[in-house]
């Protein structure tokens, strides 16, 4: 498997403060396995589904134990190059690119609109090995109070091409999609006055399901709290949640779709 193209959502991870429990969430959750804690990259331990490397849980770093939250990595094929492009559009780099031994090196940033996000320069490492599948990433959207600020950030540092979502059905969600050539690899949804003023920005990670509400059903018996749905989209059945240390995630069933939306040009 070739790196990603430039801007491809290639990984995710989060820190726990309660690793093993997060281990024993997601593996009801989601089904996952999990390897060996690498203790000298700071106990980064790798999530499986079927085999296949999908995800990462961490402890946080002495002095960095703060709010959990899944963190999207985009590909880059120069992490130092993307770190100026970022600083360039009004973006803020948080962790300047650092070396992960022959893994690759990585960067973590955040939007002018206040959404981290992460960088990945694949070294041996190259991401998920599986997507899509019961597990694996599926999908992931970033949730700002500043579309527009958004709209014109991640084009400008990715080679995205926005297009808005013309949805009658979506009742007036400012919801765009980005294109790398002819796939659709992220989506950006305007905060509404739903989300508490507290909640910052952030990018919602969408994990595949086999069944939406068998997921949720057993999310929320593990103390996660649901968030919003489920309910039915042209993209599957998914649902937003909290898990049980605060990090947002979505799970999705993408076998129940429906007719896809009308799309126009962002210029």
């Amino acid at each position: 498997m070739a790196a990603q193209p430039e801007g491809t959502p290639c990984w995710a991870d989060a820190m726990f403060s309660d690793l093993e429990g997060a281990k024993s969430f997601y593996g009801d959750v989601l089904g996952w396995t999990f390897g060996e804690a690498q203790s000298e990259y700071g106990n980064y331990t790798q999530a499986y589904a079927n085999g296949k490397a999908v995800a990462a849980v961490v402890p946080p770093m002495p002095g960095a134990e703060g709010q959990s939250a899944w963190c999207l990595y985009l590909a880059s094929p120069d992490a130092a190059a993307t770190a100026a492009k970022i600083r360039d559009n009004g973006g803020e780099v948080l962790m300047e690119p650092m070396q992960v031994g022959d893994f690759g090196s990585m960067l973590l940033a955040r939007d002018p609109g206040g959404a981290v996000f992460g960088v990945w320069q694949a070294g041996v490492h190259e991401g998920f090995e599986a997507k899509a599948v019961p597990g694996a990433y599926a999908w992931a959207e970033v949730f700002t109070r500043e579309p527009e600020k958004s709209d014109a950030f991640f084009p400008a540092v990715f080679p995205y091409k926005v297009q808005r979502v013309e949805d009658p059905e979506m009742k007036g969600m400012d919801f765009n999609i980005y294109n790398l050539g002819g796939d659709t690899v992220l989506g950006r949804m305007k905060m509404g006055e739903e989300f508490p003023p507290e909640v910052p920005a952030y990018v919602n990670v969408y994990f595949t399901v086999e069944d939406c509400d068998a997921a949720v059903a057993k999310a929320t018996e593990r103390g996660a709290v649901l968030r919003f749905g489920p309910m039915d989209s042209p993209f599957g059945r998914f649902a937003a949640l909290s898990d049980p240390q605060g990090a947002a995630f979505s799970v999705i069933d993408m076998t129940t779709t429906g007719e896809m939306p009308k799309m126009s040009d962002v210029t």
